[in-house]
């Protein structure tokens, strides 16, 4: 078991149809694919990122990689290496911007807008004022 911020594994690069597959074969249930090979390089990076949050989340254990020469390729398949940070993924998921909606008398909601106040910085301001942050 690894606990640790930075991680990288073997992926399995195959072709399914017009698609590039990923697979992690450290990993079971850790698939994804992309329209072309950046794609699936980019897809394969999220698509690891988020299982291995999950599995730190749930306090699993976190497999070791088995090492790409040890891997056993069918034609056609290649191994790309993987990296992730953790930590960079737990940031941007902490930071991302989420859509709330909010209900508001009409006649309030119509002087904001002739005030042409900006909602989310107004919400944004009055939650941190409210939590003490």
């Amino acid at each position: 078991m690894r606990k640790q911020d930075h991680y990288v594994y073997p992926a399995v690069f195959f072709k399914d149809g017009e698609y590039i597959g990923v697979r992690f074969p450290d990993l079971p249930g850790c698939n994804t694919f992309g329209k072309d090979q950046n794609d699936a390089i980019y897809m394969a990076r999220d698509a690891l990122g988020g299982h291995l949050m999950c599995l730190d989340d749930g306090a699993e254990d976190i497999p070791e990689p088995t090492l790409f020469s040890e891997i056993d390729l069918k034609s056609g398949e290649s191994i790309v290496l993987i990296e992730v940070w953790l930590s960079v993924l737990r940031d941007g998921e902490r930071n991302k911007a989420v859509r709330k909606t909010v209900t508001l008398p009409n006649w309030l909601n119509k002087k904001a807008i002739e005030a042409q106040v900006n909602f989310s910085d107004t919400l944004q301001e009055a939650l941190l004022r409210k939590l003490g942050l």
